[in-house]
């Protein structure tokens, strides 16, 4: 299938909005991101590119194409309880490996924690990397950790159709120097499949910016903010040497890259990222928490130098790829992505999507069409309270980026619930299609169409 193209995804973890130069970080940060300002000058830079607002669903739903709470991955899993991704769920990695593709998750899974929910057992021929979080290289450092006693955390590695295994410890050292060994592995496989010319899928998720936030030691000290500061430039640094892998391949024209963050800053005081222009954190419903940056590159197939604010859901790559490769978008189930195919082409100036409904964990937090948002609940940060309104308040994005003003608006724009009112029904009626997989459900679940589960979404 020489005609077929490359897909990789660079999946930055807790990268917030304000980091990079591109997206008004960079030197403001004390970190020149040269590489990955220069590739957004090469690709089309997304301004509204919505994650979920955490990380599991996050993942869950790129590599579905459906939202979070479908599939019962819509907040980070306890580990050790063999919760998940259910059998019945098709992964981009399912329907690459289908088609033909040679198909490698480098890094993080964190949506399954034990067999039958592992990337090998979703289309993945390779993967390498933690099951759940980075945050695990931590429990070494506690005083109160025993080793003896306590869970121990493990890197882990597998190929298709055998037992995935342990490699080595998840210490915070490791932690440090582990896109090194990410590099080594997804070059070699980018190799292999160059030399093949077999069309191939890698996600790569990064480590960074997950805490601990702590640079290899090339890096140490090369920038003007601390640790953080060199953790930006090692991330320019690796994408960068990404890039070049690509070029000496001879892959740049026949392959998509897409560099994205999986949700949005990190709030923890010692790793404490940014939203820049926004407010907020992660684990929120404010706009730092759906909004990440996110630049597409396909020479000659995906608009080069452009900039758009139009709204483009996580979810939209699962059936964007799929038309971008040729390949049908499963019609046996609900899928929420929309194809952006078009859209990222420069055919039309618009998105295919006006706006989504966000959650946090199983509760929905609000509802989001164009730059006007229908909040439910009130945080603002993942340390603060949530407090669910009885009263919702709109915000209008363009006047009040910040989102300060609930109560004291120049306009109410009360107008907008009928586009609020649309989305929601929206939804609702597909959860009358094909009711939501609860958390923690059997791997062998499948849903029975017909019986809605309205509470799930309240």
């Amino acid at each position: 299938m020489p005609d077929k193209p490359n897909i990789i995804y660079f999946h930055v973890d807790n990268l917030g909005y304000g980091e990079l130069g591109c997206y008004g970080g960079g030197i403001l940060r004390g970190a020149h991101t040269h590489r990955i300002d220069q590739f957004a000058t090469e690709g089309f830079q997304l301004l509204n590119y919505a994650p979920e607002a955490q990380c599991t669903p996050s993942r869950a739903a790129l590599l579905t194409g459906r939202h979070a709470i479908r599939s019962g991955n819509h907040t980070v899993a306890m580990s050790g309880a063999d919760s998940g991704i259910v059998s019945w769920e098709r992964t981009l990695g399912d329907v690459f490996s289908e088609a033909g593709y040679a198909t490698m998750c480098m890094g993080k899974w964190h949506i399954g924690d034990c067999d039958g929910r592992w990337p090998t057992d979703h289309g993945f021929d390779e993967w390498y990397g933690p099951p759940h979080s980075y945050d695990e290289a931590l429990w070494e450092t506690d005083p109160w950790y025993d080793p003896a006693r306590d869970p121990v955390a493990y890197m882990l590695e597998g190929r298709k159709g055998e037992k995935v295994r342990k490699a080595e410890k998840l210490t915070y050292d490791l932690k440090r120097n582990i896109d090194i060994e990410y590099k080594r592995r997804g070059f070699r496989f980018m190799e292999d499949n160059a030399k093949s010319k077999r069309p191939f899928f890698l996600y790569y998720n990064h480590s960074l910016m997950h805490i601990p936030v702590v640079p290899r030691d090339e890096y140490k000290g090369k920038s003007s903010n601390g640790d953080w500061g060199d953790s930006l430039l090692q991330l320019d640094g690796d994408f960068g040497d990404l890039l070049d892998k690509i070029e000496a391949l001879g892959l740049r024209d026949n392959t998509i890259v897409v560099f994205a963050g999986d949700n949005g800053n990190e709030e923890m005081l010692l790793h404490r990222g940014t939203a820049g222009f926004f407010e907020g954190s992660y684990f929120t419903g404010m706009e730092a928490s759906l909004r990440t940056p996110c630049i597409a590159r396909w020479p000659g197939k995906i608009a080069a130098g452009r900039t758009s604010n139009e709204i483009f859901h996580i979810t939209d790559w699962f059936t964007t790829f799929l038309t971008m490769t040729g390949l049908s978008t499963p019609n046996d189930r609900v899928i929420d992505g929309k194809d952006q195919s078009a859209f990222l082409s420069g055919k039309q100036e618009k998105s295919n999507r006006e706006g989504f409904i966000y959650w946090n964990g199983e509760k929905m937090y609000g509802v989001k069409w164009q730059n006007f948002k229908l909040v439910l609940v009130e945080q603002r940060y993942l340390t603060d309270p949530a407090l669910p309104l009885s009263n919702p308040h709109i915000v209008n994005l363009v006047t009040d980026p910040k989102e300060r003003e609930p109560y004291n608006p120049v306009y109410f724009h009360s107008w907008t619930m009928a586009h609020f009112g649309r989305l929601l029904k929206e939804f609702q009626m597909s959860v009358a299609r094909e009711p939501l997989i609860p958390a923690g459900a059997p791997l062998d679940h499948v849903p029975k169409a017909g019986v809605p589960q309205v509470k799930k979404i309240a």
